[in-house]
């Protein structure tokens, strides 16, 4: 019995809100891996937001691909990890992806409230297309 997702179960899964967790190679070091909200629709890439001058934003910045997990922490345990090339990464001041992100992850007013409460940050928009999947999902041991 596979405990893998199909395609269908893990786009809709990884499109559902998680926080995901980022790992991206650091030269001479095991890879960074920290959480971070990100968004998806299925078929298409997952996208993250974060300061330029962060230590996220500056080894983005240097590498060409990054991978990020997403889990369900109560039982059934699921996942979905995903990796990928970067397809784009742009400066930006506009906050909009930041307020969509904040409003999938906190809602309309906590959202609205977060992202007037980092006015100016230097942000970069990247965008990765999913090459590589590995999905487990716990349910489909008690479906037998």
């Amino acid at each position: 019995m596979s405990l893998a997702m199909t395609k269908e179960e893990r786009e809709t899964f990884l499109a559902d809100v998680h926080v995901g967790v980022i790992s991206i190679d650091q030269p001479g070091r095991g890879p960074l891996s920290a959480p971070i909200w990100y968004g998806y629709d299925p078929g298409g890439e997952v996208w993250i937001v974060t300061g330029k001058e962060s230590r996220k934003g500056k080894l983005l910045s240097g590498t060409k691909r990054f991978s990020l997990v997403a889990q369900q922490e109560a039982m059934p345990y699921k996942y979905v990890s995903v990796e990928g090339p970067i397809t784009s990464l742009d400066d930006t001041q506009d906050n909009e992806a930041t307020r969509i992100l904040a409003h999938r992850y906190l809602g309309k007013e906590l959202g609205d409230q977060y992202v007037e409460g980092s006015p100016g940050e230097q942000n970069i928009l990247v965008r990765m297309k999913p090459e590589r999947w590995l999905t487990v999902d716990y349910a489909k041991m008690l479906a037998t």
